[in-house]
């Protein structure tokens, strides 16, 4: 349609032939593009990056101690062998779980999930 159209409707007006007033074709409209528009929200929070990291123990160092580290060197952790190791999503702790060998590398299964009402509370 031009600005010159001889056609045009006036804005608030509708067409016999619509059927629907045009402020009830536009929420219409807008309902019908929800779930397309929700979809699309979705696939952007899914293509966040999240860096994900497993906790085996902690351990406090002077700077002189760790100056003093080379190769062969042990650092004891806070952790003893065999405890449950923590699951970290950008530093916040999301489950915890055990240490598997999976085809030659370390993994972890995964033996509990946080709840989101816990990951909630530990925000505040």
């Amino acid at each position: 349609m031009t600005v010159g159209d001889p056609n045009r409707i006036k804005s608030g007006a509708s067409r016999p032939d619509q059927g629907t007033t045009g402020a009830a074709s536009r929420a219409q409209s807008r309902s019908a593009d929800k779930p397309a528009a929700q979809k699309y929200n979705m696939d952007f929070i899914l293509d966040i990056p999240l860096e994900i990291s497993v906790e085996l123990g902690r351990t406090t160092l002077m700077i002189n101690d760790l100056l003093k580290l080379g190769q062969g060197s042990v650092v004891e952790l806070s952790k003893v062998a065999g405890e449950t190791l923590e699951v970290l999503a950008n530093q916040r702790l999301i489950a915890r779980g055990e240490v598997v060998v999976v085809n030659e590398k370390y993994g972890i299964r995964l033996t509990e999930i946080i709840s989101p009402m816990e990951r909630i509370e530990r925000l505040r």
